[in-house]
């Protein structure tokens, strides 16, 4: 896997470190050393290798090019490995030894809320909205960041979910990209009979690309996983229209039939030998699949579900801030100048994913990579997170429920087994996830 694509696998986790509680928040609190938190005349800013080698040393380089305001602190950088990052964030939060402003797993701003220690947005968002940044951000990504008591955090870079095709593979069968689920099932009868899967990813150790898809299924047919109240809310006809469709495509056999148990890197290598001809996956597939087909990776169009909608799964990763901090005032106006100096992050393609900000999206840098404007344009605005159908916003329990947790797991190898029927699988999740809630 590449560096882009070994974050990536992290973000989709969240922060599941975190979800063990109260309890294993106070005995990592017991286990800690050392005092104080942000620290005197500076703040701590801690970032995640969020791409490849060149994105780190650039992120420290804006960062300690910020000059503070006369008595507000100045900025220190940390990069914050995703090795064991969960217990790195958890035992320095709670001993109050931790960052002031940092980055981190995608639902992690929401666990630390639920724990009292995140210094919530809405003034920072106020001030935005007077000098332009508010309005900078693309759609839907902040109602992403609200919960009941305020904003958790502010949006950073963007994990998608999306559709991708071997431009190749699909003339030589003779289609173009789908549209519909019925033109998508044609679209695998095609490949299929020039032996090449139509449905391509993995549910493999370590690798949730599966779970995510056959969640990103549901939303596109006006379903999802949790209901308006947060709770689970899985047996619905949406849901179960959406995997008896996944279980026809598998049965069809246009599934590949290992798929339960690739990996990332086995999904990689599926697409470099030209076995997946249509699949789904990350905004980084190219960049892992290497080779003669990386310059045919394409990425296709969304597609209207059965019930007349469009929709995804995305990841909004975030930063957000911590009450421990030296000044909040000053928390607030790093990320300020830290929002208005980032953008040669992507201009200068060190790796992150996509861009939160209209003004980046715009720059000529950015529009040479074609499938990242289509992502932008075609896929992001109809994107959901976790909390669809019922909402937009992330709650604290949805790491320890659905993202990369056994339950979501054993579903999807399930599903791609092909031996279940929909709504006895449904059920089955529902009832796990709900055992987990409590």
């Amino acid at each position: 896997m590449t560096s882009q694509s070994t974050g990536a696998a992290f973000t989709r986790r969240s922060f599941i470190g975190v979800a063990g509680g109260a309890a294993a928040t106070a005995l990592l609190a017991a286990c800690s050393t050392g005092g104080g938190g942000g620290g005197g005349d500076t703040m701590k800013f801690w970032n995640m290798p969020w791409g490849g080698t060149e994105f780190n040393p650039l992120d420290k380089k804006i960062t300690l090019a910020y000059e503070p305001k006369s008595g507000l602190p100045s900025a220190k950088y940390q990069a914050i490995q995703w090795a064991n990052f969960t217990q790195t964030f958890s035992s320095a939060v709670a001993s109050n030894t931790g960052p002031a402003v940092s980055s981190g797993g995608g639902t992690q701003a929401f666990q630390f809320a639920n724990q009292g220690k995140i210094a919530y947005a809405d003034d920072l968002l106020d001030s935005w909205k007077k000098d332009g940044i508010y309005d900078d951000f693309l759609p839907g990504l902040i109602d992403a960041m609200k919960t009941d008591e305020g904003y958790a955090a502010v949006p950073y870079n963007l994990d998608v979910r999306i559709s991708w095709y071997n431009k190749s593979l699909m003339e030589q069968a003779g289609v173009e990209s789908p549209k519909s689920w019925d033109e998508y099932m044609n679209v695998c009868a095609a490949l299929k009979k020039i032996g090449v899967y139509g449905f391509g990813l993995g549910s493999g150790a370590g690798s949730f690309t599966g779970s995510h898809i056959l969640a990103a299924f549901m939303i596109n047919n006006g379903g999802g996983l949790f209901n308006a109240d947060k709770k689970p809310d899985c047996v619905t006809p949406e849901n179960i229209q959406a995997m008896e469709f996944i279980l026809e495509i598998v049965k069809a056999g246009y599934s590949d039939p290992a798929a339960a148990t690739y990996t990332s890197a086995n999904v990689e290598s599926q697409w470099k030998a030209k076995k997946f001809g249509f699949g789904w996956d990350g905004a980084g597939l190219p960049a892992g699949a290497v080779g003669d087909v990386a310059g045919d990776l394409v990425v296709g169009d969304p597609l209207t579900g059965p019930s007349g909608t469009k929709g995804g799964l995305y990841f909004p990763n975030n930063i957000m801030m911590y009450k421990n901090t030296p000044s909040q005032k000053g928390s607030e106006a790093f990320l300020t100048y830290y929002y208005k100096n980032m953008a040669p992050l992507w201009t200068k393609n060190t790796g992150i994913g996509l861009p939160p900000l209209k003004s980046i999206a715009d720059t000529s840098e950015f529009k040479a990579d074609v499938n990242k404007v289509k992502i932008l344009a075609d896929w992001q605005p109809i994107l959901k997170t976790w909390a669809a159908p019922g909402g937009s916003g992330l709650f604290y329990n949805i790491a320890n429920t659905v993202d990369g947790t056994a339950p979501m797991l054993d579903f999807t190898q399930s599903i791609l087994g092909g031996k279940v029927d929909a709504k006895g699988a449904l059920t089955k999740l529902q009832t796990s996830i709900e055992g987990l809630m409590k």
